[in-house]
């Protein structure tokens, strides 16, 4: 109990004094994340209103797909990233490997599939008299989309936070693409990774009640939203 005790009472002195590592990873983790569910939001939004507006062949077994894909191992996206960018794959020569920018293609590959799937649920969850009604009034596509949006908007936003959740506290991309280098990609999940493998427990724990904050700030969010939405 006391080496709990200490470890517990000095990563809240690494928090509360700013440490440098500690400020450094938690930037890295939130500039990466951000960035990744921002590119995902935009691919995943439009992506999730023509699966549900338009009637096609197969559109079942495509919305059964992202739900599946919304379950994607980490450390099977890394590995499928990695063999693209590192220095043999066909992207080698753009020398992505160990960047911030690696880090975010896996983020956003992880993040798409489930904020598209939760978008077009929330899509669908909309009163089907809404584009019903749009519809006769001879709207187009696009102002249809855009009155589902709006009657959809808190879900599709839970959508993102949601998803923003899913890569924040992912660590088997992260450390494959990033490589965990100091200062530069090494995120929180990583550092904590690191540093109770060499003992460092305090830092570890330290990172550890961050990433907890920022899970809560996230979930507070979303049930926020859900709580709108109904």
């Amino acid at each position: 109990m006391q080496y709990l005790w200490e470890g517990f009472t000095t990563a809240l002195k690494l928090i509360f004094t700013l440490d440098s590592e500690v400020i450094n990873c938690t930037l890295v983790s939130l500039k990466v994340s951000s960035i990744a569910v921002l590119l995902a939001s935009l691919v995943a939004l439009p992506l999730s209103f023509v699966i549900v507006i338009n009637e096609f062949r197969g559109k079942r077994a495509v919305i059964t797909l992202f739900d599946t894909l919304m379950a994607m191992p980490t450390v099977v996206v890394g590995l499928f990233v990695f063999s693209f960018i590192s220095r043999k794959g066909p992207l080698g020569v753009l020398g992505l490997l160990f960047t911030p920018a690696a880090m975010i293609i896996g983020q956003f590959i992880l993040s798409t599939p489930l904020i598209t799937a939760l978008s077009i649920s929330a899509i669908q969850g909309v009163d089907p008299r809404v584009r019903i009604t749009a519809l006769a009034l001879g709207a187009r596509s696009y102002y249809v989309s855009l009155t589902l949006m709006r009657e959809a908007r808190f879900a599709i936003v839970a959508a993102i936070i949601a998803g923003f959740g899913r890569i924040i506290g992912e660590v088997g991309s992260a450390m494959m693409l990033g490589g965990n280098i100091r200062g530069y990609t090494r995120t929180i999940t990583t550092a904590i990774a690191l540093e109770t493998s060499k003992g460092q427990f305090s830092l570890g724990l330290a990172l550890g009640i961050i990433l907890l904050i920022v899970a809560l700030s996230v979930n507070v969010v979303l049930r926020y939203l859900q709580h709108k939405t109904r």
